[in-house]
């Protein structure tokens, strides 16, 4: 927007409506195409471990959004074995849009915060490189009593490198579905019901982002 409209926007309505305008229009002209090639980067819960094939969540995102989207979740990989796959999957291949989530089980086997800090925003930086279309999806802290109450919250890092690396966070997904019992296969993976719900709340960030 042009420094003379958007004093003219500034002048004549309220910021907050001002604001709105400008979001709606940054929203409607990131949208991806209705085939778009996505990118699904992540662990087991990418993988969908403790559901059938055909019920993880990056299956149930294209069945609800029309994109092709590639699951490369893996089973017990860390943030680093992440990055150090990364670089050969973009260079096989061209994604409209790369989603990351990864790092739970660094936490769960004691990597040091700054390394899986160092390494999230490394990949983000891959990815941003190959496609403004980023998102990070925050995962939970390990803790079995808050499990247990069904109050799980994200770890802040995601926040943090979400915001120094321009991509957009995905906030309370992953977290919300693993604090209800009955959307676990076990404490710290999703089943079938668990994984829909993850696509569907995922596929209502990314429309309210603007990428649908």
């Amino acid at each position: 927007m042009k420094r003379r409209h958007l004093l003219q926007l500034l002048a004549g309505v309220p910021t907050a409506t001002a604001l709105a305008a400008c979001g709606k229009r940054k929203a409607s002209a990131t949208a991806l195409k209705p085939d778009a090639r996505v990118l699904a980067l992540g662990d087991s819960l990418t993988f969908g471990y403790g559901a059938s094939p055909d019920a993880a969540w990056p299956v149930k995102l294209g069945a609800l959004t029309g994109w092709q989207v590639e699951n490369a979740g893996i089973n017990g990989d860390t943030s680093a074995g992440a990055l150090e796959r990364l670089p050969a999957q973009l260079s096989a291949s061209s994604y409209d849009a790369i989603l990351i989530g990864i790092g739970g089980n660094d936490m769960l086997r004691g990597v040091s915060p700054a390394a899986t800090r160092s390494n999230l925003t490394a990949l983000v930086a891959q990815a941003r490189a190959h496609t403004s279309h980023v998102a990070l999806l925050a995962t939970p802290a390990p803790d079995a009593m808050r499990a247990a109450i069904g109050s799980l919250s994200d770890a802040p890092v995601y926040e943090e490198v979400a915001k120094s690396g321009q991509a957009l966070l995905v906030a309370n997904v992953y977290s919300s579905v693993l604090s209800d019992a009955s959307l676990r296969s076990d404490r710290i993976h999703a089943n079938a019901r668990g994984y829909e719900k993850v696509a569907q709340q995922l596929a209502d960030q990314l429309k309210a982002a603007g990428w649908r």
